[in-house]
């Protein structure tokens, strides 16, 4: 029996969904049965005639914090106990919590059904997050009006994983972040174009060649140069699982030169301390 990956989304705004969700690859693949996506109205499940969701906090301060009581019946009816094991990974979306990334996509593309509660206001009761043992992710440091943005983007990313939604496979693996790295730049026809201010601009010759290895190295070799540049944090943990190889391809060729041997290869690039054109240091 196939398992269909299953979202559901706790909002006050439900109308929010699928949105952007039901178009493109993501709208194909909930169209035909590959994903499925539940919203739960949170203020069905206030308790008073004018349907109240927030209340002031406690201690004084600006703007208004979503109640437990409401926001636990609410959790309960979607996900079900937080003892059960049928329950499933319940995600509050807020800006204090785990950065969402390839790892955590990953994780989350991979359970059978995954919650979401998307907060409003000042956020929710601290009570509630720890009553219904709720995992805190963020998609940055920066704040949204609510939660429900954040949610678009978390399940995109998922379902972009799931089988059968991308057209090709291969894609996947070649994108930003697949080996640690930033993605290589694309180019397309025509192979010269001239910009608004007419200056001529060409695909670098390399991609024309039709040599796959070279095209295969100078795409390493850019990814490495982009992340190196714009994202020092990726760039250090990429080097530092890739030191050793480095080290063994630099005394490689260190044992050519000495051999008298040319390299001309791209199998022997080395990346680290080389400051040649196409290599990154």
């Amino acid at each position: 029996m196939v398992t269909v990956w299953t979202v559901r989304v706790l909002t006050l705004f439900p109308e929010m969904f699928p949105g952007p969700l039901g178009v493109s690859l993501a709208g194909k693949a909930l169209e035909n049965g590959v994903w499925a996506l539940e919203t739960v109205d949170i203020r069905g499940f206030a308790r008073d005639k004018h349907r109240s969701v927030d209340d002031t906090p406690f201690g004084g301060g600006p703007g208004m914090v979503m109640r437990p009581d409401v926001l636990e019946a609410a959790l309960v009816a979607a996900a079900g106990d937080p003892e059960s094991p049928e329950r499933g990974r319940v995600l509050y979306l807020s800006p204090r919590g785990r950065v969402l990334d390839r790892e955590l996509v990953r994780e989350l593309a991979a359970e059978p059904r995954v919650t979401l509660l998307c907060g409003r206001y000042e956020g929710v009761d601290e009570r509630v997050i720890e009553a219904q043992r709720l995992e805190e992710v963020s998609l940055g440091d920066f704040v949204l009006s609510g939660g429900e943005p954040a949610a678009l983007v978390l399940i995109d990313a998922c379902v972009r994983l799931l089988p059968g939604v991308m057209g090709n496979a291969e894609t996947a693996g070649e994108e930003s972040f697949e080996r640690g790295l930033l993605e290589y730049p694309h180019y397309t026809r025509p192979a010269l174009w001239t910009d608004g201010r007419g200056q001529t601009r060409a695909v670098p010759e390399v991609l024309l060649s039709g040599h796959h290895e070279k095209v295969d190295a100078w795409r390493l070799a850019e990814a490495e140069r982009i992340t190196r540049a714009r994202r020092p944090d990726l760039w250090s943990r990429y080097a530092e699982a890739h030191q050793a190889e480095w080290d063994r391809l630099a005394a490689r060729r260190s044992r050519r030169r000495r051999n008298g041997k040319v390299d001309g290869g791209t199998g022997d690039t080395v990346r680290s301390g080389d400051k040649s054109e196409g290599q990154v240091s």
